[in-house]
């Protein structure tokens, strides 16, 4: 088999599991969809994703457990009931990941803790600079639907570019986020899932390529769980923006992320948010 093949596979192994997290997830089933030897497929899928398919089944279900505490109403009880765990034990796992317990985080959220800087009205001070980005080229993914399910896209473009060993020292991976999403339907959001490369890689299909323009720039740094993340632009751009003296290029923003969900828990996750400024 050609390293497409298994990309082509181990893709449809992805997909079945975005699509089935409510689901008790039967592994064997798992090795059937990517018509791979069920002794060897899981070793297959650690060498291309960086983790297990258990841990990435994990992962996905706790991050979409932590969206729905900041983003929704539903019950504790049954957060954790999708997640599939009890309710003591969801706690336990909760708090290990995100620093504070489920109940705690949909009250307060990361920047709750006492070491993190407040201003007079008691909003989080966040870290900001303006910096003179370089250019960058992108190969990405396209996704078209809500940003918080740009996971799926960037869980294929891992296994696209680990398959074809476009993987390179100094690499970030990126998101750029094409449309307002307070006015944009969320099924028709357009971003891209990218990976910074050299401006000479080869970039072919399903890759695409993006050049993010560089000058200047403010950058703010957002340390703590992707679900937060929109807490975060609302500062830049309700707080930072208006008291800056500073007008915003027009040009859509974009993320680097210092680090990923599978070498961090979520309350340690790093992402820079890239404002392009006139």
């Amino acid at each position: 088999m050609t390293r497409g093949d298994y990309d082509e596979r181990l893709g449809r192994v992805r997909d079945y599991i975005y699509d089935h997290l409510d689901e008790d997830l039967d592994f064997a089933r798992l090795a059937e969809i990517a018509c791979l030897s069920p002794h060897h497929w899981h070793r297959i899928y650690h060498a291309l994703h960086g983790e297990t398919a258990f841990a990435t089944v994990r992962r996905l279900r706790l991050h979409r457990a932590a969206y729905e505490l900041r983003q929704t109403t539903m019950p504790v009880e049954r957060i954790a009931e999708r997640a599939k765990y009890d309710s003591a034990a969801f706690a336990r796992v909760f708090k290990e990941q995100f620093g504070m317990p489920p109940a705690r985080y949909r009250r307060e959220g990361v920047y709750a803790e006492p070491a993190c800087n407040r201003d007079e009205e008691g909003s989080p001070m966040r870290e900001i600079e303006i910096r003179q980005a370089p250019p960058l080229t992108v190969a990405g993914i396209p996704h078209r639907g809500p940003y918080m399910e740009i996971g799926r896209a960037f869980d294929q473009l891992h296994n696209v570019i680990t398959t074809r060993g476009l993987y390179g020292p100094g690499q970030h991976n990126v998101a750029v986020y094409f449309d307002e999403a307070s006015i944009t339907p969320p099924e028709k959001c357009r971003s891209l899932a990218g990976r910074s490369v050299g401006p000479e890689t080869p970039i072919e299909p399903p890759l695409e390529r993006l050049e993010l323009a560089g000058g200047e720039h403010a950058v703010l740094r957002h340390r703590g769980p992707y679900a937060e993340l929109g807490a975060a632009y609302d500062w830049l751009f309700g707080v930072w923006l208006p008291g800056s003296g500073r007008e915003a290029a027009d040009r859509p923003c974009y993320e680097i992320y210092i680090n990923t969900p599978m070498d961090a828990a979520p309350k340690d996750l790093i992402t820079d948010i890239y404002l392009p400024l006139k």
